[in-house]
Parts: structure tokens; C-alpha cells; sequence
């Protein structure tokens, strides 16, 4: 694995947040030498936290909220004093009496377990001349609920100084979710005696025709007719529903609760959507084996046709449910014509019209409103996991044809999603042991960062940092923001740009708050042999850079395969949707699902091409993926 240009261990100040700590000094003679440079203040640290027993760190974070800025500013802080400690990859500043050349005292800053000999060093320098503080971030990423000692080396260019501080029980309410869905308790909770599926219409692929009437609101009072490709994948359609319970509030969130508490409540039960693709013949005895399929952002189970084509051919049954806000609106619907009659089946719409702007949008109602939007999807996401642990849990002695015996059996289940399927399949691989094994398609984390650093996305930074008060652009969703952020591995910046430090700190900020649903926090829960992560090279949509996050923190590296689209004749085509897209990537796609079929059929991991120079499996250089590996230049400080 490569390390990082700035390896080494760093500690950090925020402006207001700093602490800081009172130092005697003593007038130096008039033949002494300069004073050196002293560390005044650091963050993160406990003494910003107050002692809380209802906390697996008994602690609970106690940043200052006098003086927290703008009211979204004071609600972010309000809501990371509810947490248990700080971020797993925390913004360190370190402020300084005086200057100081950056790289050389990012060299002498380090992290280390307290009570443990793992350390590291700092990475992603950023310095302020204008308050004397150094902001960097850890080298790799933290362990949760573990305390770590936070040192400034003395040396030639500084003096020394140490602090501790203790990170936040990230994992804890997803995995306390998970519990109470095996206990059943969850489903005691909403009154759901037992989960199952409830198959609504099962249809031959042969002769049928599908199309998807899609609600998007009182703009379109008659649900628009889409087509949906069927004909290739073969055997049988299914289209049916099933209960799971819900732990969402109307505003998209899940209640911050204490983490010795056993988790969130659910608060009802909710009807799902499911779309299977059953292959042709007959089901072994117990039933078809099945790969849970998650679909990307802004698309939903009519995803599934197009991903169950090489799972069809190698015997495999593929199913999946709608991610949190999509689907469009609750009343779209499957309008099947099978045998010459035609059938409309409810498709169970996510989507809800947040903005009232008469609307329902392809992905409206996955993202938190009103003073938890700094959350962003981080309770979406994690309500869709426990969506996926139900559907799961659901599949054993499903009958489709009505002839007594199982169609779909609900053992050794694997799963595969592409993009934000991939993101929170890494999470649900990570806390759900029922899933054997899982191909996770060009994900990345976390989530503030592909938004950030993907030019799809990066207007949504811009909004977000706008409704703040913080755009330092031309504002609006213009993405002409400047954060003058490097990426991992390049050299430290010095901030030059007005209001940077401030977009710097709200973006770390916002991201801490969303640990807990993102999913590189989850990526070390997963063994190496379980997962297969196909990235793809210059991708647009979740930039490289993100992959290399996720996939570095949970060390995935020998699980890794690299598409290379820069060496095919798409080589200008945003590579993101390579294994769906069989009329951009028609090679690269069915090579792609090749290797998915292999993985959760046989655990085999297959390279596409053999010797060919399009894929890379296990990927050669994890430094491939540190740059951008496309052209972006608002991003360059």
C-alpha cells in the first residue's frame, strides 16, 4: 500500500473550538536565540467533552455554542453534541504562537492508540497564516470508540505538545439496528409477526412487455408510461412487496440516542417494492440462490432487469427494493402485458415532494430536511441497510407459482450494488452476516467528499454551503466555490483564498455528523474474502479518490478490480455506469457482470479480459487511485 507523501501524525485547532492552553514564558536574554514556534492549542480533544455514562466512550462531545455562527452553522454544532466522541478522520488543527513551515511540522505531528502501539501521522496539510494554525487529517483512518494520544514532536522548528481525545462509537446504531432485526424485535416493535414476500404477479420473460408509470406529483397528474427492457434476461419477472420496519422520522432522520442504549426504536412498519428476475428451468431443491441487487442513485428497482442478465445465466435469482426517497412518487406502478392481457401492479414510490413544488423528483426524500440537513443521506442509507437485512430475511419459502415448493431459497444470500448500491452495500456487508458475498460497483465514501469532489455533484455542495451563509464563490448552486483542500498525498496548501478555512471546517463538520451512515466507516468490518470491489479509472461520478478511501479503510487492496476505461476507445465517456450501460460499454458491461456472476456464485474472483491491459485484477498501483484522474479545475487550491 503506499503511504501518503505527508505521513505522519497531526493535531488540530478550529478557530473557536481551539483550546487553549495557558504556557509561562520566560524573556529571552538578548544574545538567545529566536524564540521556536509553540503549539498554543489543539483539536480535537476531551477536554471538549463532558463525562456521560450513557455512552459506550462515557463521554459526550461539549463543543462551545456561544459564538457558532450563522443558525445552520449552530444547529451542526448542537447536533455533534449529542455524539460520543470525535470524527474517525477528524480535521486537526494545531495553532501555533507563530509561523511555521508546514510540511516540517506536519512531519512532528503524530496519533497513537493510548492504550496501543498502532500510530500514524497526518496527511492532507492545510495552513493558515493568518491565525498561525496547521489543519491536516490522519493518515488512515481511526478506529471507533478508542482514544488516541495526539502529539506535536519537539524539535528544531517547534516546541512540543500532547493531548488526548476519543473518537465516536460510529458503527454502533447501524449495528444495533442489525440486532434488533436478527432478535426480531423490530418486528415485534411495528407488529409484524414474520418477515416475507408477498408476490403480486410473476411473469414469463419471454413475451412480456414492462413499462414503469412513474408518479411525479400534481405536475403530472397521469403517471408517465416508461419502457422497461426485459427481453434479455430470460426465466421469470416477479413483481410482489413485503413489511420491513422503519426507524425514520418525517424529516429523514433517526433519532441520536445514547449508544449504551440498544439503539434507535422503529417507529412503524413500511410496505416495500420488490423486482425479481428468476432464471429459466427449474429451481433446485429450496429454491434458486439469490443475489440482493442495489441500485444507484436517482434509479430504482427497474435497475434489477438490467442487472440480472449474466446472474440468470449462471442460475442465480436476483431481487431488489427501493432505496429511501426513490422510485418517484407511492402511486407509480408496473404495467405488465403478458399473454395479451395487461396488468397494473403497485411499485410502492419512496419519493416525496420535500420542496412542496408540486414535483415528486427521482431521488426526493432521501436526504434530511430542515435543521438536520447537514446529515444529508446518512439516515437514508442506513435505513435502506436495514430495508436490505429484512428482504433478506424475508426470501426463504417464497412460492412464485403457487405450486407449494420454494422458488427463492434464503440461504448463503450474497449481493451486489452499483454506485450508491455499492456505497451502502459496503455498510450492510459490514454489519450483516447473512450476506456470504458482496461485489461492490465503483462505490466510494464519504458521501461530502463524492459531492465535493464530482462535478455532478459539487452544486449540491454549493447549496449547502450557500443556505449556511459560507459560499465563497459567486454563490448560489454555482460550483465555483473555493475550499483550497489538497486531495491525499499532495503537498500541504497555504490557504490564500477569503472565507476557505470556514468551507474547510463546515465540510469536516458536516462529516462527522454523517460518519455513522457512511460507508467507509464500515469498510473494516468486512473480511477480505467476503467482498470484490470493481472500481473504475477516472470516474466522474464517484471519483477515484473516494474509492481510495473506502477501499484503504478497510485494507481491500487484494479484493480490488481496476476497470481501465482509459484504455478502451471510451476512453472520453465517464466510466461510471460501465456495468449497466450495455450500449456505451457493451464489452466492458458483460465483462463486468461476468466477474460479478463468478463472485457470488462460485467465490471465484475472474479477471475479464485474462492478459488484456482493460482490467486490472487485483488493482496494480492503489496510488492510481489518489489523484482525480479527470480534468477539475475549480477543485485546484
Amino acid at each position: 500500500m503506499p503511504q501518503p507523501l505527508w505521513r505522519r501524525t497531526t493535531v488540530s485547532v478550529v478557530g473557536a473550538l481551539a483550546l487553549t492552553l495557558s504556557v509561562s514564558t520566560v524573556a529571552p536574554s538578548a544574545l538567545a536565540a529566536p524564540a521556536k514556534p509553540e503549539p498554543l492549542s489543539v483539536f480535537p480533544s476531551d477536554t471538549l467533552t463532558v463525562r456521560d455514562a450513557g455512552q459506550l466512550t462515557g463521554r459526550r462531545v461539549a463543543l462551545p455554542t456561544e459564538g457558532c455562527g450563522a443558525p445552520i452553522a449552530c444547529g451542526l454544532v448542537q447536533q455533534l453534541n449529542q455524539l460520543d466522541g470525535f470524527d474517525l478522520d477528524p480535521r486537526i488543527a494545531v495553532r501555533f504562537s507563530g509561523p511555521v513551515e508546514p510540511a516540517e511540522a506536519a512531519a512532528r505531528i503524530t496519533l497513537q492508540e493510548a492504550h496501543g502501539g498502532w500510530r500514524t501521522g497526518v496527511d492532507r496539510v492545510v495552513w493558515d497564516p493568518s491565525t498561525n494554525t496547521l489543519f491536516a487529517h490522519p493518515a488512515e483512518q481511526l478506529a471507533p470508540s478508542t482514544t488516541y494520544r495526539l502529539k506535536v514532536q519537539g524539535g528544531p522548528a517547534t516546541k512540543a505538545l500532547q493531548d488526548t481525545f476519543t473518537t465516536m462509537s460510529a458503527t454502533d446504531g447501524l449495528l444495533d439496528i442489525q440486532r434488533q432485526i436478527d432478535s426480531g424485535q423490530a418486528f415485534r416493535a411495528v407488529g409484524i409477526s414474520r418477515p416475507a414476500l408477498q408476490v403480486q404477479g410473476a411473469f414469463p420473460a419471454a413475451g412480456t412487455t414492462v413499462a414503469w408509470a412513474t408518479d411525479r406529483g400534481v405536475t403530472d397528474p397521469e403517471p408517465s408510461l416508461t419502457p422497461v427492457p426485459t427481453a434479455a434476461v430470460g426465466g421469470t419477472i416477479v413483481f410482489g412487496n413485503f413489511q420491513a420496519p422503519s426507524w425514520l422520522t418525517p424529516d429523514v432522520t433517526i433519532p441520536q440516542t445514547p449508544t449504551r442504549d440498544g439503539g434507535p426504536r422503529p417507529v412503524e412498519a413500511e410496505r416495500l417494492p420488490f423486482v425479481a428476475v428468476l432464471p429459466p428451468g427449474t429451481p433446485p431443491a429450496g429454491g434458486w440462490p439469490v443475489a440482493v441487487f442495489g441500485h444507484g442513485f436517482t434509479s430504482s428497482t427497474n435497475a434489477v432487469f438490467l442487472a440480472a442478465v449474466a446472474n440468470a445465466q449462471n442460475g442465480i435469482a436476483t431481487i431488489g427494493t427501493n432505496v429511501v426517497g426513490h422510485g418517484f412518487g407511492p402511486d407509480s406502478a408496473w404495467v405488465v402485458t403478458s399473454g395479451g392481457e395487461t396488468t397494473r401492479i403497485p411499485a410502492f414510490g419512496r419519493g416525496i415532494d420535500q420542496d412542496r413544488d408540486g414535483d415528486v423528483e427521482s431521488s426526493e426524500g432521501s436526504s434530511a430536511t430542515g435543521a438536520a440537513s447537514a446529515q444529508s443521506s446518512r439516515d437514508a442509507l442506513r435505513q435502506t441497510v436495514a430495508d436490505n437485512m429484512t428482504l433478506i430475511r424475508s426470501l426463504g419459502g417464497t412460492d412464485v407459482d403457487g405450486n407449494g415448493t420454494s422458488d427463492l431459497s434464503g440461504r448463503d444470500v450474497t449481493y451486489f450494488g452499483q454506485s450508491f448500491g455499492g456505497i451502502y452495500g459496503t455498510m450492510l456487508t459490514g454489519v450483516d452476516r447473512a450476506v456470504t458475498r458482496s461485489v461492490l460497483n465503483v462505490p466510494g465514501g464519504p458521501i461530502s467528499e463524492i459531492a465535493r469532489l464530482s462535478p455532478s455533484f459539487r452544486p449540491l455542495t454549493a447549496l449547502a454551503l450557500t443556505a449556511a451563509g459560507l459560499h465563497n464563490g459567486s454563490g448560489g448552486a454555482a460550483p465555483d466555490f473555493r475550499e483550497q483542500l489538497p486531495l491525499r498525498g499532495e503537498g500541504p496548501v497555504t490557504l490564500t483564498v477569503p472565507g476557505a478555512s470556514a468551507v474547510q471546517e463546515y465540510l469536516a463538520r458536516s462529516t462527522w455528523l454523517s460518519r455513522p451512515g457512511s460507508p467507509e466507516t464500515f469498510a473494516p468490518l468486512i473480511r477480505p474474502e467476503r467482498v470484490l470491489v470493481q472500481v473504475a479509472f477516472g470516474d466522474q461520478t464517484v471519483p477515484n479518490p473516494t474509492s481510495y478511501t473506502l477501499v484503504d479503510a478497510g485494507n481491500l487492496w487484494s479484493r480490488t478490480s481496476l476497470y481501465r476505461n482509459d484504455r478502451t476507445a471510451n476512453a472520453a465517456v465517464n466510466p461510471h455506469s460501465f456495468l449497466l450501460d450495455l450500449a456505451t460499454f457493451p464489452t466492458a458491461a458483460l465483462q463486468g457482470q461476468a466477474q460479478v456472476a463468478a463472485f457470488l456464485g462460485r467465490g471465484e474472483v475472474v479477471d475479464p479480459d485474462g492478459a488484456g491491459p482493460v482490467w486490472e485484477v487485483p488493482i496494480s498501483d492503489p496510488a492510481l487511485l489518489l489523484p482525480l484522474n479527470f480534468p477539475q479545475p475549480a477543485l485546484r487550491p
